[in-house]
């Protein structure tokens, strides 16, 4: 796969939770994608508050940035304005603030692919009018 591969909350989940009807394929996608997969900390807030009753969870989040199988280049601080911008943009979807971290992410990694299970993505736009590459589960 070219590019970077940006991880949003829904695979995260799905990957720590083995009842989690998306479980077997986000297991399958953190097999093949090379590490680290780039997040941002808004992300791992809702995987952590999504997680909160599957035992050892928060510890599982957190173990993945150790190892460096997720990477957290993003700083919220220094991205204000862009994200208030996406925010605003994307209001009537509405989008949450960790769709729009990973929206201006993927402005900064060009190349890169969100992994996500969110069909928000097909909807939302990097850099105005492009269309953002994501990997999800298929309707089968």
């Amino acid at each position: 796969m070219k590019g970077r591969v940006l991880l949003d909350t829904g695979p995260l989940v799905a990957y720590l939770d083995r009842s989690d009807q998306f479980h077997d394929w986000a297991r399958e996608q953190f097999q093949q994608i090379k590490s680290p997969q780039l997040t941002c900390e808004p992300v791992l807030a809702e995987a952590c508050h999504l997680l909160r009753k599957v035992p050892a969870s928060h510890q599982a989040v957190l173990d993945l940035v150790s190892r460096q199988a997720v990477s957290i280049p993003f700083r919220l601080e220094d991205e204000l304005p862009a994200i208030r911008q996406l925010l605003r943009r994307f209001a009537n979807i509405p989008i949450s603030l960790a769709d729009a971290c990973l929206v201006r992410l993927s402005e900064q990694h060009p190349t890169a692919t969100v992994l996500t299970i969110d069909h928000d993505f097909i909807v939302y736009r990097k850099n105005g009018r492009q269309v953002i590459p994501t990997i999800m589960p298929t309707d089968d």
